[in-house]
């Protein structure tokens, strides 16, 4: 899922290159592993996604680091531009018959650099030869650093996901870092785009939840009805069970620290709780938080 959604998140930057109307082409692809520290050792990566092309002429080259425009922008972690493609001397020509075979003269190319790593490259293009000044560069710039954050998010997300996913601890002293994973996966839920991805969060934020909930004693009836929190009164909720400030659960989940208190004094009313803590551990309880 993570690959597919990697690939979403780039054509998605290609497109909002295309449509600034200054880079009519546009094409790009992404390392392949996670990239590797600018300047280290020799990498590799595939042009995957293409916007505006004419011909299949540039999908799948695969571009070596140091070699053409992108491998230089990927081994120095620099947006480079070139007037003319074929003719220019600041760059090698191993890749002259692929762009040539789409009609491309103005070529520039800008590194996507998540967490210091070169992660792959976005490429705008023009079919004459025009020097590419600060417009379109910036627009590639912005869409660069907008894949950046996606990025960002879906590695936090798979993180996540691989702690939700292993072994529950035995040891009661470890589940506070199962309570604090819970909480990132509930703040993070709310900020990724794909829906795909959220429903995935979400689930494994209730399996942490649910294997949370002390166990019913054997006698008991049929599970009570829990008490119907919202979304939102879950994320703060989850976030204050850390020991989270209400400031700190307003940052963390992009809410003013006035919201948070109205979440919380909701959710307290329907636990019938009198203090956040009770709350916490009413939630707990109910198998609404780990």
């Amino acid at each position: 899922m993570n690959g597919h959604g990697e690939a979403v998140d780039l054509r998605a930057a290609l497109l909002r290159m295309r449509r600034s109307g200054l880079l009519p082409v546009s094409f790009g692809g992404l390392v392949p592993g996670g990239g590797l520290p600018v300047g280290y050792g020799a990498r590799q990566f595939r042009i995957t996604e293409l916007a505006g092309t004419a011909t299949e002429s540039l999908r799948g080259l695969a571009i070596t680091t140091g070699n053409g425009l992108g491998g230089k922008t990927l081994a120095m972690g620099r947006p480079y531009a070139v007037t003319d493609y074929r003719d220019s001397r600041v760059i090698s020509h191993e890749y002259d018959a692929a762009v040539a075979g789409e009609g491309l003269r103005s070529v520039l190319a800008v590194p996507i650099v998540v967490q210091r790593r070169v992660r792959g490259v976005l490429y705008g293009a023009l079919r004459q030869p025009f020097t590419l000044g600060d417009r379109p560069l910036n627009v590639a710039l912005d869409a660069a650093r907008e894949l950046e954050q996606a990025l960002v998010i879906r590695d936090e997300a798979q993180r996540l996901l691989s702690l939700a996913q292993a072994p529950l601890p035995a040891d009661p002293r470890a589940w506070e870092e199962v309570r604090e994973a819970h909480a990132e996966l509930r703040a993070l839920a709310g900020q990724v785009p794909d829906i795909h991805l959220r429903q995935e969060l979400l689930s494994a934020c209730t399996r942490l939840a649910a294997a949370g909930a002390p166990p019913r004693p054997p006698a008991s009836p049929g599970p009570a009805a829990a008490p119907q929190l919202t979304p939102r009164e879950l994320d703060v909720l989850s976030s204050l069970s850390s020991g989270a400030t209400n400031a700190t659960v307003a940052a963390r989940l992009h809410l003013r620290p006035e919201t948070v208190k109205s979440y919380l004094r909701s959710a307290m009313r329907k636990l019938g709780a009198h203090t956040r803590l009770e709350a916490v551990v009413a939630a707990r309880r109910a198998g609404l938080l780990p």
